[in-house]
């Protein structure tokens, strides 16, 4: 198969496999123990926490180990039911994970604002400022978006916020092993990460946190991860984590040019044969690797289930279930209409992918636009 999705995941870097496999057949101990086998297990969570902090530029008392980016996110905001009118403010392009937690965090309590965005998707930092109140106690911009590639000024929003008493949370789960992820630029007291894409197994995410004393316990149990979340730790894959994110920022230059050398001839050929495409969301400040096109007078189901047939994996902005196409909420809010909107593909390069590769995927796209 050619793969053009690693946006929604990656595949696992072998070496990562290879970790896991070994970890899963030779140490079995709770990491929970105080006999040896334990003690093995302990260190080999600590070793990847160690990783981690480093691939991002924290301390290793910072890291802590959910189950994926969604608990993460939903970790930061629900530490937040205790706070008697809480206020918190997002923007309407933000993954599920947030906004989708938020409504359900309403009736306890939890008040929300949600921040529009440009045609580029990116967020209005004037309305933003307007919206702060002295409830506000959470800022949740994501620092990359999952369908666009959008990045976000979080280091202007941050001015905005400083010295307001106002917790700073951004979902970063699109960026590692593709942009710097380093948490002390960034100045955020929250950062969600989920190893599965970048090239780590599913299953696994990372919360970091500034201070401890800001966040509560969402999983209640035993005192695991600093008696933040209970519960035996998955220790395979967070060694797999932990080494997954050791390897994607150990060439990340190389790697960032490689993703966007990609995009870049991907985009330069697509528009050479067919000039009316429409490119979504922000060209500069954007992910390298991720471009999200409509194709006036295609539909994206259409496209997509002809590439499948000849092999080749992409994406859709849009959420297809039941038989039902329905408009993807991003792209609705940076300004397309329907028609557009239900035209949309996402390619996500990856560093696994080769020029040979875009141009076998373009020449599929010439024959499915019959040009």
């Amino acid at each position: 198969m050619y793969y053009f999705d690693h946006s929604a995941t990656t595949p696992i870097n072998p070496l990562v496999l290879e970790l896991m496999t070994e970890v899963q057949k030779n140490t079995y101990g709770n990491p929970s123990s105080i006999h040896s086998a334990g003690r093995e297990a302990k260190i080999i969570i600590e070793k990847a926490r160690q990783e981690i902090a480093n691939a991002i530029n924290a301390e290793p008392f910072q890291i802590y180990f959910t189950s994926g980016g969604t608990e993460s996110n939903n970790h930061v905001l629900w530490s937040l039911v205790s706070i008697k009118n809480a206020h918190i403010i997002t923007n309407v392009i933000e993954h599920p994970a947030i906004l989708k937690v938020l409504e359900y965090l309403e009736p306890h309590g939890l008040k929300n604002t949600l921040i529009n965005v440009d045609k580029n998707g990116l967020v209005n930092l004037k309305d933003l400022e307007s919206q702060i109140t002295k409830e506000t106690r959470l800022v949740s911009i994501m620092f990359a978006n999952n369908e666009i590639g959008t990045i976000q000024p979080l280091r202007k929003i941050n001015k905005i916020i400083k010295g307001k008493n106002i917790l700073f949370h951004t979902d970063a789960v699109q960026c590692l092993g593709k942009i710097k992820v380093d948490v002390k630029e960034l100045d955020v007291d929250f950062l969600s990460l989920s190893a599965h894409k970048f090239h780590g197994p599913k299953g696994i995410g990372i919360l970091y946190v500034k201070n401890k004393k800001d966040i509560s316990s969402l999983i209640i149990g035993g005192s695991q991860e600093g008696g933040l979340r209970g519960g035996t730790e998955n220790v395979a894959s967070i060694a797999g984590a932990g080494l997954a994110a050791k390897l994607s920022v150990k060439n990340l230059k190389e790697n960032s040019k490689k993703l966007k050398d990609l995009k870049t001839f991907f985009i330069k050929e697509l528009i050479s044969f067919f000039p009316k495409i429409i490119i979504n969301g922000d060209l500069i400040d954007s992910l390298p690797g991720l471009v999200n096109i409509s194709f006036p007078g295609f539909r994206s189901d259409i496209l997509l289930a002809k590439l499948d047939r000849v092999n080749i994996a992409v994406s859709s902005g849009t959420a297809c279930g039941a038989g039902d196409v329905k408009p993807s909420p991003v792209l609705s809010a940076i300004g397309l209409d329907i028609k557009l909107n239900l035209s949309s593909l996402r390619f996500s390069f990856g560093s696994t992918n080769t020029m040979a590769e875009v141009k076998i995927l373009l020449k599929e796209l010439k024959i499915i636009l019959n040009i």
